[in-house]
């Protein structure tokens, strides 16, 4: 049977430290979760009355899928959870890790185009680069990084793998030396469905939307979280 918690011997029943095995200790506070801290006069190691770690239920992944998608931010996500902000960044990316990349079929129609984002920094952008296919709606590649041709490439070069029957763009000019002009397509509202999934994405992810004081801190965690949301 899981329990709700584990947890060490409490110190306050042993009295002694963990570290150097010492009797000479005092309180020292208390810690934001209430659990009594303690000091020891002989090493002056510091340490809480006992530990606990939430993190390792089974039902705590899927949560942080959930919560990814629906837009909630880390901090919003720890506090749900009862679990530390560095646990749920790990779990994250470890999340991350394991799920595969999209199969690509043949002969499909796909739809790319690019959304302007920010890490850190609003001075210097980068722009999410993917790929729809337009039966199922269902996004096959993306990547991250500046606006330029080898950006672009790296998700129309896994297109043409695929020998696809169109692929509907912008009118971004990168787009003609990267796509044959046999397959390459740029009609109006040719990339409807794909501009309706940046609305999505703006609209289902914090760090994406247009005036929000949310944010991507780090290359991976936007990569990851993506990941998650396109895929997971």
């Amino acid at each position: 049977m899981i329990r709700n918690e584990t947890s060490c011997i409490r110190v306050s029943d042993t009295g002694i430290c963990p570290k150097c095995k010492s009797k000479e200790i005092v309180k020292n506070g208390f810690t934001k979760n209430k659990k009594q801290q303690f000091i020891c006069k002989s090493c002056n190691s510091r340490f809480i009355d006992f530990y606990s770690y939430k993190a390792y239920n089974l039902w705590v992944n899927k949560r942080i899928i959930q919560f990814t998608k629906e837009g909630l931010g880390i901090r919003s996500t720890a506090r749900i959870l009862k679990i530390s902000t560095t646990t749920l960044l790990k779990r994250i990316i470890a999340i991350a890790k394991k799920i595969p990349n999209q199969i690509i079929y043949k002969h499909r129609i796909y739809e790319v185009d690019e959304m302007r984002t920010f890490i850190k920094n609003k001075e210097k952008p980068v722009w999410i680069v993917y790929a729809l296919e337009r039966n199922t709606r269902q996004v096959v590649n993306f990547t991250i990084g500046r606006r330029t041709k080898r950006t672009l490439q790296y998700v129309t070069n896994t297109l043409l793998l695929s020998n696809p029957k169109t692929i509907f763009t912008d009118k971004l000019i990168h787009y003609k030396s990267l796509l044959n002009e046999t397959i390459h397509n740029i009609k109006p509202f040719g990339t409807n469905y794909i501009e309706r999934k940046n609305l999505s994405l703006r609209t289902h992810l914090k760090r994406l939307n247009r005036k929000t004081i949310c944010f991507s801190k780090s290359f991976i965690m936007l990569q990851c979280v993506l990941r998650i949301y396109f895929w997971g």
